[in-house]
């Protein structure tokens, strides 16, 4: 039993955008849920294991990757790829430096490539500063991020704030001379004591180039350009496996659901859009106990269902509501309340026999697939909708839309479950 590359994603639908585009190039990628099954997965290229590392206390998210990598070694993991968001979101606390820092130790490595930035998507990093949708990330809608506020363009230097290792930059004057004049720039840095290289990310030549450098690391981490771009490498050099069985959607069967989660602006004209022609429950997590809620909305859920229609839950409020839950139950609190009303509300759907659920929001999706119980799951291809539809490899066969809050088309949800049906 062996595994080519293993991408540990800090959160759930971070991982599905690698996976869903592995699998629209021809490379086969099972995305697990939970690690307790990688003893039992056989030989795979690429695995991509979902976790919620992003957000997690430092302490904590280092023991996990702890745990998660010595279940890696055990199975012979050729190469980690430790993978977080494409515009880097982090605090000065972490967790990408506390992540990057153990990984390093563990496997007594002397560099580490960092690879934000996603030119597909119009995320860029020149002279190590970020650009989202060709505006400095400081001043695009990620800076009202209500966790992960990214306040400073300057990648390199978030990134020393969360590390006491020497932070250096790739830029792109010297990826665009090609991989041996980088390749030798690198060791001179090196040299210096630079041993974190953050690199520029201005297109798709820069990320082929610092590819092609740190291919041979046993350890790189970077965002989706970077994983994409390592595995069509490595697939290069070795012998493609034979895919798994993959489980067919369901058609036809059980209720429809969409759950929102993200509160982003994006999401809140796309939740809008959907309660135009459906149900809508919006949820105050202020009103009362997180079981309370969850109840009393699988009841107002029950009544739906029965007429057959396809219903909606949001706890995504307007800023002022977010600003009014953060002050009560602190950033976190909020956010963790939020997300375990939903997860309950998952549950108690799949029991009534729902199968098609639609969420939006990275943190939301992985409690949500934590309470469901799945395992692993088959990711789809890449396609209009983007990434996001797996279905789950348990008996049940769950198919879901699993999207981050700030992308899609204002019709994503009705989109997505159109895509369920046919």
């Amino acid at each position: 039993m062996s595994v080519r590359l293993a991408v540990i994603a800090d959160d759930f639908t971070g991982g599905l955008f690698v996976a869903s585009n592995l699998e629209k190039i021809g490379i086969p990628a099972l995305y697990v849920c939970d690690p307790d099954i990688l003893p039992s997965i056989g030989n795979q290229d690429v695995v991509v294991i979902a976790t919620r590392l992003r957000f997690m206390p430092p302490a904590e998210a280092v023991a996990m990757l702890d745990s998660l990598t010595t279940a890696l070694d055990a199975i012979g993991t050729e190469y980690i790829f430790y993978k977080y968001c494409s515009t880097f979101d982090s605090t000065d606390e972490g967790n990408i430096g506390p992540c990057a820092d153990f990984l390093v130790k563990k496997y007594d490595q002397p560099r580490l490539i960092f690879g934000p930035g996603y030119p597909d998507l119009r995320t860029y990093v020149h002279e190590g500063y970020m650009f989202y949708k060709d505006r400095l990330i400081s001043e695009s809608i990620k800076r009202f991020d209500p966790i992960t506020p990214m306040n400073d363009p300057d990648m390199p230097r978030v990134l020393q704030r969360q590390t006491a290792e020497k932070v250096g930059l790739l830029p792109h004057r010297v990826l665009h001379r090609g991989s041996a004049f980088a390749h030798d720039y690198v060791r001179d840095q090196q040299d210096k004591g630079v041993r974190y290289f953050l690199m520029d990310c201005v297109d798709n030549d820069d990320v082929a180039v610092g590819a092609t450098i740190f291919r041979r690391d046993r350890v790189t981490s970077g965002a989706d350009a970077l994983a994409i771009e390592l595995a069509l490498q490595w697939e290069k050099e070795g012998v493609r496996r034979a895919p798994q069985d993959r489980p067919r959607p369901v058609r036809g069967q059980g209720g429809e659901a969409v759950l929102v989660g993200s509160c982003s602006e994006v999401t809140l004209r796309q939740r809008d859009h959907f309660a135009l022609s459906n149900p809508v429950l919006d949820i105050d997590i202020r009103e009362d106990e997180r079981d309370v809620l969850t109840e009393r909305s699988l009841k107002w859920a029950q009544t739906q269902l029965d007429a057959g229609r396809a219903i909606g839950f949001s706890v995504a409020g307007d800023p002022d509501a977010v600003t009014r839950a953060q002050s009560m139950f602190g950033v976190m609190g909020a956010a963790r309340k939020a997300e375990a009303i939903l997860a309950g509300i998952a549950r108690g759907l799949a029991d009534k026999g729902v199968r098609k659920l639609v969420v939006s929001g990275g943190e939301s999706s992985g409690a949500i697939v934590q309470a469901l119980g799945i395992q692993s799951m088959q990711v789809l291809p890449f396609d209009e909708l983007g990434a996001g539809s797996c279905i789950s490899h348990d008996d049940r066969r769950i198919s879901l839309f699993l999207k981050p809050g700030k992308i899609g088309a204002e019709d994503v949800f009705s989109a997505a479950l159109d895509k369920m049906r046919t």
